[in-house]
């Protein structure tokens, strides 16, 4: 049974300007906002312009990064850096009820090869009612929803017993430098809404993410005589089995809200890096990639399996039984994270897409990647995700977005943060 609509909640409804969807969905995608780079820094100055013309108390700093990266709870990086912009946007006055949050974050991935994109990534392209171009789903797309949902309830006058709060991040797919500097601020709120693309579901938890780095060592000798020395390459072979075992084991059993994937916890390498000329063997490799963190694991716990699994490999190996390979943890380090169970903020999301569009609930599950949604949960603010795209299609040449249903998640947001932020 839906829920009839209040005048304060038709008005704001109403209000949503599905013309500025559009325009502003183009205008970001055409910022290259890659992680660490300039543009991801204008994308922050843009969006407050955004923000302030609003109406809304907009807080927009320079992060302080080595008192930052000094913190013991710090998420970890994997670009390097000189700035990161802070940004938050939040409606005034509305001091006798809870703080909502939509979250977003700015940065985005690099296009990677130009040739596989039809035309340029950071010149969007509109055919029929969808976007084309980096970022269009993760996450631009869910950054205009959020401030097409704030502008909406701005028009609409709604006197707000709490408060909606914008916050837009940087360095989210490098570890989260950005959501960890807003909250250390001291931007908090009784709930967040991240509008990463969830391809019509709620998520309501998210897996771990740990990048990892190995070193394995050999002895360079001349190609013609590798008898006298051992490929970096071949020593580096059982490991990489071994790694394919843990996979395994590590996936045998899943959370239900992990269950549709057939591999939840992925543990795979991403570079492999030997040798610095042909004709000789290589005397070092290095291999670099992302352990899978199981929903309520400690990172910790699965480091630690991880180095076991690599040493147990070392000590069964003639070579490496001397020479060992050495593990190191740099860059990102996602934990999971999760709604509480029972938390009235699902509830009220899937009530208000339900009464808007007449579907049959939305349905839950978790999210096989790391996100910010560990780092709001960590600082006690119930978290979870629901926005427009399809993940499938992040980070790849196919990137897109539709823009109905970028409307149909402004409308959600507009409905949810009213009920949940309270209308005199």
């Amino acid at each position: 049974m839906t829920t009839p609509l209040s005048a304060e909640e038709s008005a704001a409804l109403t209000a949503i300007d599905e013309e500025a969807i559009v325009d502003t969905l183009l205008d970001l995608l055409a910022i290259p906002s890659v992680t660490g780079s300039a543009a991801e820094s204008e994308m922050q100055h843009r969006l407050a312009r955004h923000l302030d013309r609003l109406g809304l108390e907009v807080d927009l700093w320079s992060m302080d990064l080595p008192a930052l990266r000094a913190s013991p709870h710090f998420p970890g990086t994997e670009v390097p850096r000189e700035e990161a912009w802070g940004l938050v946007g939040a409606t005034t006055g509305g001091d006798d009820g809870p703080t909502v949050i939509l979250q977003g974050h700015v940065d985005v991935v690099p296009p990677g090869d130009a040739a596989q994109w039809e035309g340029d990534p950071f010149v969007p392209r509109v055919t029929g009612d969808v976007v084309h171009g980096r970022g269009a789903c993760d996450m631009k797309a869910g950054v205009v929803a959020n401030l097409a949902a704030l502008a909406a309830i701005q028009a609409s006058g709604a006197a707000l017993r709490g408060k909606v709060a914008a916050h837009f991040v940087v360095s989210e797919e490098d570890g989260g430098l950005g959501a960890f500097g807003t909250l250390q601020r001291g931007h908090i709120g009784d709930a967040c809404i991240i509008t990463e693309p969830t391809s019509g579901t709620l998520m309501t938890a998210n897996a771990g993410a740990l990048t990892f780095r190995i070193d394995v060592p050999g002895k360079a000798t001349h190609a013609s005589t590798p008898d006298a020395g051992c490929s970096a390459i071949d020593a580096y072979t059982p490991i990489h089995r071994a790694l394919a075992l843990l996979e395994a084991r590590r996936n045998a059993a899943s959370d239900p809200l992990m269950a549709e994937y057939r591999t939840p916890y992925a543990l795979s390498v991403g570079t492999l890096r030997a040798g610095t000329w042909p004709s000789s063997l290589p005397d070092l490799l290095t291999a670099e990639g992302r352990l899978g963190v199981r929903l309520g694991e400690d990172p910790e716990a699965a480091r630690a399996e991880f180095e076991l699994c690599v040493a147990e490999t070392c000590a069964d190996d003639p070579w490496l039984r001397d020479h060992p390979a050495v593990v190191t943890w740099p860059g990102g380090q996602y934990a999971s994270g999760a709604l509480p169970t029972g938390h009235p903020l699902r509830d009220l999301v899937r009530d208000a897409h339900a009464d808007l569009t007449g579907r049959p609930p939305l349905r839950e599950r978790g999210a096989p990647y790391g996100s910010d949604l560990r780092l709001y949960a960590a600082a006690g603010v119930p978290t979870l995700q629901f926005g427009p795209g399809d993940v499938r299609l992040a980070h790849g040449p196919r990137e897109q977005v539709s823009l109905p249903e970028i409307v149909d998640v402004a409308r959600t947001l507009v409905l949810t943060t009213l009920r949940a932020a309270g209308t005199k």
